[in-house]
């Protein structure tokens, strides 16, 4: 029993090991110029071993894609929990600082997701993601209803709120990666935080947030 549990735990590990390669390699070099071979040789076994966890480079991709989603949505429970005790600024700023902490993995994996649907590929993956999206989306819209009901946010569509968290995240991303506006490059953290904090009391009609 313990040598099929260590097994496991060694399969599980190898399985980690390649994610965690194939995105370290997606971040510098960009998933055009990435192979199965080189996350093979970055984790140090041979290019077959990779196929014994995926069946293709693709599903590794779409596995960076659910935990990115998961990572999002459990911090994004997590915050609603908060909010009910008292926090109410919680869920805006898990969304930020999810999303901004770091922009070149956020763009990356919006960049992913899009050539994959644009070349047709696993269809019943990015079906599962969407509705992994979704149902964040709606525990938000029920949080925004919620708030806008009790009188501290303005009474718009709740579904407003939301679209206007990724609007304004994408808008920030863009803007970290942008050569357009080469001042911002001199206090981009600082740049960052402004947004965040302008995102996290959007819509706010009373200061308790």
């Amino acid at each position: 029993m313990e040598k099929t549990q260590r097994k496991i735990e060694k399969f599980r590990n190898r399985e980690q090991r390649i994610l965690d390669a194939a995105l370290e390699l997606l971040v510098e070099h960009g998933e055009e110029s990435v192979t199965v071979e080189q996350i093979a040789n970055h984790v140090d076994i041979g290019k077959g071993t990779i196929y014994k966890h995926f069946t293709s480079k693709v599903e590794i991709y779409m596995r960076l894609l659910f935990d990115y989603e998961r990572q999002l949505a459990d911090r994004l429970k997590e915050a609603i929990r908060d909010m009910e005790k008292g926090n109410y600024a919680a869920p805006a700023r898990a969304y930020f600082e999810s999303r901004m902490s770091d922009p070149t993995k956020d763009r990356l994996f919006q960049r992913l997701e899009e050539k994959i649907i644009a070349l047709k590929q696993a269809p019943e993956m990015i079906g599962e993601l969407h509705k992994m999206r979704n149902d964040l989306f709606e525990s938000m819209n029920e949080m925004f209803a919620r708030r806008i009901e009790e009188g501290y946010l303005y009474d718009v569509p709740p579904h407003y709120y939301y679209y206007t968290y990724w609007a304004l995240t994408q808008g920030a991303v863009e803007l970290f990666h942008s050569k357009a506006f080469p001042r911002v490059e001199e206090n981009m953290e600082g740049l960052m935080h402004f947004i965040m904090e302008v995102g996290v009391h959007m819509g706010n009609k009373k200061q308790e947030q």
